[in-house]
């Protein structure tokens, strides 16, 4: 296309949860999101530092991720990702305005991995706590770890290298860094992609398909990762790893579980700028454990196990 990749930026994501009050008190009062619509079995809610209607959509019934949506600049650039997806094999279908409350038109695809992913160009518009006018740093009445806005996802893949390919050649994502057998050997493992100049905003790694690993909230640095962890044990919020450093993409991070056992992250630092020229970083098998927890360089059982 000669220009930035059309897909913008990860914005909303469909969670299953067996509980509904239990869930609303740990997105809405542990993480501080708010709650802007509900309906029967159903919840809206977004961070402070969104500026869209809703972020995050929380149905009761089962768990793990229903959907996801990503942003594309305009219908265009729709209809190109709609054909390339075609063409690469996977299904599609168009959704209508007011499918999704508050989001227009757009595709919808099943990705090789059996997730669906969505895209669409409009959603309402609300703002930010702190607003586009001689804004404050924050705003006053953040709540439990204020967590600024929903940033990336990962997911599980039973072919990870297929992944990647649909996700290159459909939708114009760049690997930013992968986890490989070897050199010698480069059977991917993983793959954290980049659609701007973030380190991941949709990453995955081997495993079942159709399944999420964790979706990650964006917090402002490492004291705020700190804070955020006493908040999780001052709520008996499960901690699965944390606080720590990755290798991969340098973030600052916890991992923890929502009440019905799905994971989230919290995660500080942007590493690094992914540029159109930017080279992949490649981390192989046997320093993979470095390259997810930095400091510790083990991985426990239940990060490498549990998918929802």
């Amino acid at each position: 296309m000669g220009k930035t990749s059309a897909v913008i930026r990860l914005g909303y994501v469909h969670l299953r949860v067996t509980d509904l009050e239990e869930a609303r008190n740990h997105y809405s009062n542990t993480l501080g999101m708010e709650v802007v619509h509900e309906e029967p079995g159903k919840l809206w809610l977004k961070c402070w530092d969104e500026w869209d209607h809703h972020s995050l959509v929380l149905t009761e019934g089962g768990v793990g991720l229903a959907k996801f949506g990503y942003k594309v600049e305009d219908d265009d650039a729709l209809a190109d990702f709609e054909r390339r997806a075609q063409q690469f094999g996977a299904t599609t279908s168009r959704f209508s305005a007011g499918e999704n409350l508050k989001v227009g038109g757009g595709v919808r695809i099943t990705m090789p991995s059996e997730h669906t992913l969505e895209l669409y160009t409009d959603i309402e518009f609300t703002g930010t706590d702190t607003g586009a006018i001689n804004p404050e740093a924050w705003p006053r009445h953040v709540r439990g770890v204020g967590t600024h806005w929903i940033d990336h996802a990962l997911i599980s893949v039973e072919d990870p290298a297929l992944t990647e390919r649909f996700m290159t050649e459909c939708l114009d994502f760049r690997p930013a860094e992968r986890a490989i057998e070897s050199i010698e050997h480069p059977n991917l493992i993983g793959s954290w992609m980049s659609c701007g100049e973030s380190p991941h905003d949709l990453a995955f790694i081997k495993g079942p398909n159709n399944k999420i690993h964790h979706f990650a909230y964006h917090l402002e640095d490492w004291g705020a990762i700190l804070k955020a962890g006493d908040i999780f044990s001052m709520d008996d919020v499960p901690i699965d790893i944390g606080p720590t450093r990755h290798g991969i993409t340098r973030g600052t991070t916890i991992y923890f579980f929502d009440p019905s056992g799905n994971r989230n992250e919290v995660f500080a630092g942007l590493g690094y700028r992914v540029h159109k020229d930017f080279p992949t970083i490649n981390w192989t098998a046997d320093q993979l454990a470095k390259g997810i927890f930095y400091h510790a360089r083990e991985l426990n059982e239940a990060f490498t196990t549990v998918f929802t």
